[in-house]
């Protein structure tokens, strides 16, 4: 039987852990299939504070995992295959193994939807990235591609043309799908470019890695090109891990859970912290704020009972 079980060892579930164990309530914090969350797949962050040169995203995941282990945080490897939440204790599987919890912490994070091509799983973190907000800085001067037709893509190449000299979408129709609004300020801004019908087949070059080109495709002509470009942001938007919840807890019409007055869910006892319920921000620091909000509330939860 455990205090606080965390689902999630991102910036999220690992801050939790942090606090959690602050608090020594001995968290247990399972790793899941993609330990350390969405900041494993990128290079240097900048945006972190107190680290005024900038840190590795893997190292920052290394520090904090350090951190809640000084604690007494532990960890598990493994993920999770079911969750019942339908009474107290919580029971979670991880294959034939269970576990029971009196609090829950959800940390699952989102997923980001990527193309599928195996040049661009290699060249994530050095030219290919699912986060303008966080990347974008690193493109001055460049040319860059948006692959998407939504707000999410419209958004981020918005942003870019903050910093790169030419941002060019990529979009498989004639037409996107972003609201109106935003379609009028892409179509304003001098450096943004369209590549309509079109699809990456290629991104070039993982054996240097770094991005040097896409291959493109037209759907309409079936004709092959070489587009040189510095980076490519994959803007198809978020997958929010929340399958194991669904039917149990409430979600939005993204899929991504519901909370109130903090983390707290519609299930006393379970909070929600980071991605997993946070479409708007998803940045390292917010998701961060939101852990520690969810172990605090977790902490609060079990005085009561006490």
């Amino acid at each position: 039987m455990r205090d606080v079980v965390i689902i999630g060892s991102g910036c999220a579930g690992l801050t939790a852990a942090i606090y959690a164990a602050r608090a020594n309530l001995k968290p247990l914090v399972i790793r899941g299939v993609e330990a350390g969350g969405q900041l494993t797949l990128t290079t240097l962050v900048e945006n972190y504070p107190g680290f005024p040169r900038g840190v590795q995203g893997p190292e920052l995941i290394e520090l904090m995992q350090k951190q809640a282990t000084e604690f007494g945080a532990d960890f598990m490897e493994g993920n999770v295959t079911n969750v019942d939440l339908s009474q107290r204790p919580f029971k979670i599987d991880l294959g034939p193994e269970r576990l029971e919890t009196r609090t829950l912490i959800i940390a699952s994070g989102a997923s980001a939807k990527l193309l599928g091509i195996e040049s661009e799983r290699k060249l994530l973190g050095h030219g290919v990235s699912t986060c303008a907000t966080c990347d974008g800085y690193f493109f001055r001067g460049k040319s860059v591609v948006v692959v998407g037709g939504g707000d999410t893509a419209a958004e981020d190449a918005l942003f870019l043309t903050r910093y790169a000299n030419e941002v060019s979408i990529v979009h498989r129709r004639e037409q996107l799908r972003a609201s109106k609004i935003m379609q009028d300020r892409l179509r304003r801004n001098e450096k943004i470019k369209f590549l309509w019908n079109s699809v990456v087949d290629d991104i070039l070059d993982p054996e240097k890695r770094e991005v040097s080109g896409i291959k493109l495709r037209n759907l309409k002509t079936e004709e092959e090109a070489i587009k040189p470009v510095d980076g490519v942001f994959i803007g198809i938007g978020h997958e929010p891990n929340t399958s194991l919840f669904r039917g149990q807890l409430e979600v939005d019409d993204l899929g991504y859970l519901i909370t109130f007055q903090g983390s707290k869910t519609k299930i006393p006892g379970v909070f929600a912290a980071g991605d997993v319920k946070d479409h708007v921000y998803r940045q390292a620091v917010t998701a961060a704020g939101s852990g520690c909000m969810a172990a605090m509330d977790a902490e609060k939860f079990l005085e009561a009972e006490h």
